[in-house]
């Protein structure tokens, strides 16, 4: 947008933002210049020819596009002979200072010391030496334009290279192109070459590819400009800022992007803060009629610092600088402005209750291509004001990509509309989606299919709702699954203590992972199936209480990431009771560790668990009906007590009859859970082939891991540095290994 005149009738104060906010900003503004590090001066900037305007880093979009490579020769001076540059913008070539080459290129040592003639014009310009030249790009000549190109205009301090700003502000050349003065500078492109061509200064045009910087307000091409602007001197505050970094006081999640902050840190440039745009905080600098300025809050304060440069001065004839402020100038203030604007631009302010309160907070999330725009000038702004840093840990989030890897925009089309998802999957699905694919610092992989697993997840949760809710209580009746209530209160625990600590790492996702096995396989699969009553059969008191609290402690672990359903589901009076009006989950106490885990109960219910997953893998390798009853032989190795744990086998596995036996059961189906041995005798013949076939496969696999952890204990660096109890656990596997294969081994000879 291009800015508005003085002819315009609208109010600037319209545009400007809080009173109380802006005058944080102009307090920051003059206490920053009094300390000398805000400046006015000349510098390059990125410019927007159509909003005619200084824009940021952060709004200058970076575009891949096809362009056309010039080859254009310069004749020596006072030679026959030529010299050939490579550009992809030959209308720049009238604002020419030098032609570099690198010192070590042996192709061009006859031309130092010498000069050349700018094509159409003529003009003298020097060749000069530096090794920032590469010899093996393009031509290995490089033309310097140090008033448009960043890179030439610090080639052209170093050589102390005349500056010749050809283009004015809207992107026309000027008079000092002397050629083609009014042209659009991409009209201007076109028809240069075509000169250059008839003149016999063009070699030739290749296609070429190249970035290209895009303004992300208007959409014009980017234009490096020489431009008079109010600069921040960034080198003193960068230094404490990167300070918090490195000794730990501010964390970067994931820390990968310490060395990028880093970098960024250590060669920071100072920061372009005007632009001239309408809307925004107006600079609090006053000009005088000879052109002379001062740094004041209001016309008044102005005025009383002008009489100083000029006595005779009115206070009409004072004018404020035009231009405003640039949005991160403000935004740097954010933390501590929305809390007290008065401690802004005033160093050792006590600050407000709030302030004192909030202020540092302890997480901020954020996006990683705004962690030095946005991130460390907070950080700057809180050492300035606060001597301390804003917060503690920052969160980077990744951008939302298409499975093909793709970024998500408009022109590719492959950006979902999220309402649409919405309707399709439910809000809560939707959220489950994006989150178990949100690594964190990653980029996302956004696929549909994730919100098709969220919307499962929901349904799942529902109808295991719907199963409880239906339970008939009988009081009379006594409680049968207390070692099941008590295996899933010590998985639960269990999983809240695995899940705290992937929160305190911030790994959000393998954080809703962990929480969705909980709840789908431990609770919905394995607990509600191990405790529900026969078909139409009540249940008993203490098992239904114990599992509604099961229930209400899930409900507040999945309500970060599904708010809507279990906000719903938490009052349901059939279930939970009437609450109190101010009872919502959102304000609930997140589930805590109540209990240390029993870890024997833990891995004897996992060898249950196998039991019945192997008896069911007969019956469907077998063709056996799920109704059909089946025996169970049990040789146990391990010492479990099978008998506390038969009702629960019995009943999920259908098995009429468990028995403890010594020797191996022949004509039986086998198979090991842990180091013990079961067997399941059927009424057809085993296939021997078959089962020496499976048995072989087994064993195989066995002895290919046995081998693994072999290698790793015989690893003389692993055993002397890796921790007591990883290497207790790899000893513990090896001898497990070592049993299963002696059992195998036996079971194949038997056959």
């Amino acid at each position: 947008m291009k800015k508005l005149g003085a002819s315009c009738d609208w109010d600037r104060t319209s545009f400007t933002m809080d009173p109380a906010m802006s005058e944080a900003v102009i307090d920051t503004f003059i206490h920053l210049y009094n300390k000398g590090l805000v400046y006015r001066g000349i510098r390059m900037v990125n410019w927007d020819p159509k909003g005619l305007t200084a824009v940021s880093d952060e709004e200058v979009i970076r575009k891949e596009v096809n362009q056309k490579l010039y080859y254009i020769r310069y004749r020596v001076a006072g030679e026959d002979g030529f010299i050939t540059i490579a550009t992809t913008r030959p209308e720049t070539i009238m604002a020419d200072s030098a032609i570099c080459i690198n010192p070590n290129d042996e192709r061009y040592t006859h031309l130092h010391g010498k000069k050349v003639l700018v094509p159409l014009i003529n003009r003298e310009i020097p060749v000069i030496l530096d090794e920032y030249v590469t010899m093996d790009f393009g031509t290995g000549c490089l033309k310097v334009t140090p008033a448009h190109d960043l890179n030439d205009y610090e080639l052209g301090i170093k050589h102390k290279l005349q500056v010749i700003d050809i283009l004015n502000d809207n992107g026309t050349l000027n008079e000092k192109a002397e050629i083609l003065v009014g042209e659009d500078r991409f009209a201007a492109r076109k028809k240069i070459a075509v000169m250059l061509e008839e003149a016999g200064n063009l070699d030739k045009i290749e296609d070429y590819k190249s970035q290209v910087g895009y303004s992300e307000r208007t959409d014009a091409v980017i234009e490096p400009k020489l431009s008079l602007q109010w600069f921040v001197k960034m080198g003193d505050m960068a230094k404490p800022a990167l300070d918090y970094v490195l000794n730990g006081e501010v964390r970067l999640i994931p820390d990968k992007f310490i060395n990028t902050y880093k970098h960024w840190m250590e060669n920071v440039k100072d920061w372009c803060i005007s632009r001239q745009l309408w809307w925004g905080q107006q600079i609090p600098a006053w000009y005088l009629p000879n052109g002379e300025f001062v740094v004041a809050k209001t016309r008044e304060e102005a005025f009383e610092k002008a009489k100083a440069l000029s006595p005779g001065l009115s206070i009409g004839e004072l004018k404020q600088d035009e231009d405003v402020v640039d949005t991160w100038f403000s935004s740097w203030l954010w933390p501590i402005s929305v809390f007290d604007p008065t401690v802004c631009g005033n160093p050792g302010a006590e600050g407000n209750e709030e302030l004192n309160y909030y202020y540092p907070t302890n997480d901020l999330v954020t996006a990683p291509e705004i962690l030095f725009f946005w991130v460390a000038r907070m950080i700057m702004a809180g050492h300035e004001f606060r001597e301390q840093a804003p917060f503690r840990n920052v969160y980077l989030t990744g951008i939302v990509r298409d499975k093909l890897g793709r970024k998500m925009s408009k022109s590719l089309g492959n950006s979902p509309d999220p309402i649409g998802l919405i309707e399709q999957y439910g809000a809560d699905g939707v959220r489950v989606g994006m989150l178990l694919c949100s690594p964190a610092g990653n980029d996302l992989m956004f696929d549909e299919s994730y919100c098709e697993q969220g919307r499962n997840f929901t349904n799942k949760i529902w109808n295991a709702f719907r199963l409880v809710k239906g339970w008939e209580v009988d009081a009379t009746l006594e409680n049968k699954n207390q070692v099941t209530i008590d295996w899933f209160r010590s998985r639960l625990n269990e999983s809240l203590a695995e899940i705290e600590e992937l929160f305190a790492q911030y790994r959000l996702s393998d954080a809703l992972m962990t929480t969705y096995k909980l709840v789908w396989d431990d609770f919905c699969a394995w607990y509600l199936e191990m405790v529900k009553p026969a078909y139409q059969q009540p249940i008993d008191a203490a098992t239904y209480n114990a599992t509604v609290s099961f229930f209400g402690e899930l409900l507040k672990l999945l309500h970060p990431y599904m708010p809507f359903l279990t906000e719903e589901l938490w009052h349901d009076e059939e279930v939970f009771g009437k609450r109190g009006e101010k009872d919502c989950i959102v304000v609930a106490d997140y589930p805590a560790i109540t209990a240390t885990p029993d870890t024997k109960l833990l891995k004897e219910i996992e060898i249950v668990k196998t039991v019945i997953s192997e008896i069911r893998n007969i019956r469907n390798t077998k063709q056996i009906s799920p109704k059909e009853a089946l025996t169970l032989s049990i040789h146990a190795n391990s010492g479990i007590a099978f008998d506390t744990y038969a009702p629960v086998i019995c009943k999920l596995a259908n098995i009429s009859e468990i028995t403890m036996v010594q020797e191996k059961l022949s004509g039986a189906a086998s198979f090991i859970a842990g180091t013990d041995e079961f067997f399941v005798p059927l009424s057809g013949s085993i296939d021997a082939e078959a089962e020496r076939e499976r048995i072989s496969k087994e064993l195989e696999y066995l002895q290919g891991f046995l081998k693994s952890v072999d290698a790793k204990l015989a690893n003389e660096r692993f055993v002397q540095n890796a921790k007591p109890d990883i290497i207790d656990n790899e000893r513990k596997k090896k001898a497990d290994a070592e049993q299963k294969i002696r059992i195998l081994e036996e079971s194949l000879k038997s056959l």
